[in-house]
């Protein structure tokens, strides 16, 4: 087995995942979005994607505990900015500081990428989501309305 590439950020170290991890990073998305999807009353855009897809053209990155991923952050480069697409940890690990860790994990492949700025958007009903990402240095730049549902979207200054 050839070695993946490494991301680490305060003690969490990260892998990039191949087509051999979408099952298990599937059923990570369903488990870390089944609270959103309730309070949505629509099903959360990362539900809605063809995983092969997104292994194939972003950058995805897993936490593993043994060989359970217990949290992922896709990562979507752009010329000026690193979008961070989706973040996830397992129910079982939430409020233990893992999403903390996959925020400063996004902030140092912006980094390294040479990115001084990390965009992200979340459903708008979810304020949790929005006050925990202002909590982590995101500010609102505006909100997006579509046929379906609302988004506000944020961005993030690196210093």
């Amino acid at each position: 087995m050839s070695q993946r590439e490494r991301l680490e950020a305060e003690g969490l170290a990260l892998e990039r995942a191949d087509l051999g991890d979408r099952e298990a990073l599937v059923a990570l998305q369903r488990a870390a979005y089944a609270r959103n999807r309730d309070l949505l009353g629509v099903e959360p855009l990362p539900l809605l994607a063809d995983y092969a897809e997104l292994l194939a053209r972003q950058e995805v990155w897993v936490a593993r505990d043994g060989d359970a991923i217990i949290g992922a952050i896709m990562l979507e480069p752009h010329t000026d900015h690193l979008l961070l697409w989706s973040i996830a940890t397992a129910p079982g690990g939430q409020g233990r500081g893992l999403g903390r860790k996959l925020l400063a994990a996004t902030d140092t492949r912006a980094r390294q990428l040479g990115h001084a700025e990390v965009r992200l958007y979340t459903g708008s009903p979810l304020a949790h989501l929005i006050a925990w990402y202002g909590r982590h240095g995101y500010v609102a730049t505006h909100v997006e309305t579509l046929p379906d549902r609302s988004i506000t979207h944020m961005t993030k200054r690196l210093g």
